[in-house]
């Protein structure tokens, strides 16, 4: 099984704060079993992660997987805002690409709101071979009103990166109903736990809603 969506490099982002936590994190992929992951720090105003800091933790993080025995193969990546892509060279775009893989871009859905011109920017990628992955769009309000929106996303080429949690419900069932292709109401409301797992199980597949799916750049 294959994690697209980790933030196990520490002391980048909001994710693991100590090499300790990284290790933490790595254990207990092992026990879902998971054999692959990304790391994707957050790339944004916030936590404005180079490339080369990505690289050097990523470094740090597989030589104390490797020296404490954990079968985890850890992948290079990040996690870019829609703002950041304009400002970030092709180069260093590349290098964060997806699992090692530059013609594979894990893009941050915005939380609320549609950018206007999200179907253009998606497109130029797709102009330059790359694939953009959103992540987690079915956290975002305007697609829990409207799933049928990303269709024309996905159409274009661009691929969808569910979290795991809103797949058992953790998220709440706003998240749950929208990652099933149905718009959320109010007689599904209910209580959930958050959680930072994005897994991409290949048995996933079967409850994808029609033209959504989960996004494997190997």
């Amino acid at each position: 099984m294959i994690d697209l969506h980790s933030h196990i490099l520490f002391g980048l982002d909001d994710g693991a704060a100590t090499l300790e936590e990284s290790l933490e994190i790595a254990r207990a992929a092992v026990e879902d079993g998971i054999e692959v992951i990304a790391a994707t720090p957050h790339v944004r105003e916030d936590y404005p992660t180079t490339a080369a800091e990505m690289e050097q933790r990523l470094a740090e993080v597989r030589q104390a997987v490797q020296t404490e025995g954990i079968p985890l193969d850890v992948r290079p990546g990040g996690e870019i805002a829609l703002e950041r892509l304009a400002i970030l060279s092709p180069g260093e775009l590349s290098r964060f690409g997806l699992g090692g893989n530059p013609k594979c871009i894990l893009i941050e859905f915005p939380y609320y709101g549609w950018p206007l011109d999200l179907g253009e920017r998606l497109f130029r990628f797709r102009t330059q071979g790359v694939t953009p992955v959103l992540a987690h769009p079915e956290r975002n309000g305007d697609v829990q009103a409207d799933p049928e929106r990303l269709r024309g996303l996905v159409r274009g080429g661009a691929a969808v990166q569910v979290t795991a949690a809103s797949v058992d419900g953790r998220l709440g069932r706003r998240a749950r109903c929208t990652r099933r292709g149905r718009p959320w109401r109010a007689r599904d409301a209910g209580g959930g736990i958050p959680g930072r797992r994005h897994l991409c199980d290949p048995r996933l597949r079967s409850q994808e809603a029609p033209g959504l799916r989960l996004a494997l750049c190997r």
